[in-house]
């Protein structure tokens, strides 16, 4: 893998082919690198009709990997100029599942645990309930846990499911007003925003982290107090678990960020997650795809935090109905 993104950033797309040869049959099959696979051979392929056959196998690849729902799916899609449909709603639940899944013991025992603000164990025991059960059985558990605003139960459950697909579990939008409101009083995409806040803390709103960062958008107390004074917000310790408040003090962080790195979404992921620093070191050297960049951000976490941040925000532009749906738009290319 480490090949690989040397030859991603050098352009040595025979490296990057060489080096997915020599990775393990599940290395092989991870979309990461049938992706890039499929776009070495493009670049290899000799002009005209000699070269068909690689570009007839990168294509495949690319079919293969076809997913509005992740990162190199969407890209994949992109690439072969297909539209992304979103996943078909599931059939409607019927009172008898909805009904199995309020009498489970376990489901109750974490619903009261959560309750009594044992979330840690609650979330203990609800993800041992859940072995074995059904897609059905699976999203049945997952309305319960979206109809009490227990949002991170509510998409982690939904995610379970490999058949049925509901996307209003698995991409909520809870504070839909307030959060647009935000959203344009800085002048910010409100996707963006859901996008980071689902990878952030899921809309617990009293989430914290090990390290300190609080609230809906994960803000650090010594970045909000930074942010407050910046563009003007009185600021109190006491209110970064409040909602309203977190979002304020979230949406004008990233938008101050999103502006420093120059609209770049995928650069301002970054630097929210590693702080801005970093991403001003990794963007050193010549210009870069931005796919290319995104895959050789060092730090294992925040490259898959970029990517699903990105991915996140574009599924949520295509559920709120935005025209412009593209990752590739967001990731700058």
């Amino acid at each position: 893998a480490w090949a690989a993104r040397a030859g991603l950033r050098s352009q040595r797309w025979h490296l990057v082919l060489k080096a997915v040869a020599l990775m393990s049959p599940s290395e092989q099959r991870d979309p990461a690198w049938q992706y890039w696979r499929a776009r070495a051979l493009q670049a290899t392929a000799a002009d005209g009709a000699p070269g068909e056959a690689l570009r007839a196998e990168a294509r495949g690849l690319l079919q293969g990997i076809v997913s509005p729902l992740s990162f190199y799916g969407r890209l994949a899609a992109e690439d072969l100029a297909q539209a992304q449909a979103l996943p078909a709603s599931p059939a409607a639940l019927t009172p008898a599942e909805r009904g199995q899944a309020q009498a489970h013991a376990g489901l109750n025992r974490a619903l009261l645990l959560i309750a009594q603000g044992l979330r840690f164990d609650g979330v203990r025991e609800w993800n041992y309930s859940l072995r074995g059960m059904s897609d059905r059985e699976l999203l049945a558990a997952a309305q319960e846990a979206c109809e009490r605003a227990i949002w991170d139960r509510c998409i982690n459950t939904s995610e379970r499911s490999k058949l049925e697909v509901d996307m209003a579990q698995r991409f909520p939008m809870p504070f839909r007003r307030e959060l647009q409101a935000k959203a344009r009083e800085v002048g910010i995409d409100p996707a963006y925003v859901y996008g980071l806040i689902r990878q952030e803390s899921r809309f617990i709103t009293d989430a914290r982290s090990h390290v300190g960062a609080t609230g809906l958008m994960q803000v650090m107390p010594a970045t909000a107090r930074w942010t407050a004074k910046k563009v003007g917000i009185p600021f109190q310790p006491e209110l970064m678990t409040d909602s309203d408040f977190n979002m304020r003090i979230g949406t004008s962080y990233l938008k101050l960020v999103l502006d420093d790195f120059g609209g770049s979404m995928a650069m301002a992921a970054a630097a929210y997650n590693a702080g801005p620093s970093r991403p001003r070191r990794w963007r050193e050297g010549p210009m870069l795809d931005a796919a290319i960049w995104a895959e050789n951000i060092p730090f294992n976490e925040t490259r898959d935090y970029v990517k699903k941040v990105l991915t996140n925000t574009s599924l949520y532009a295509q559920i709120l109905g935005q025209g412009d749906t593209s990752l590739r738009a967001r990731l700058g290319l």
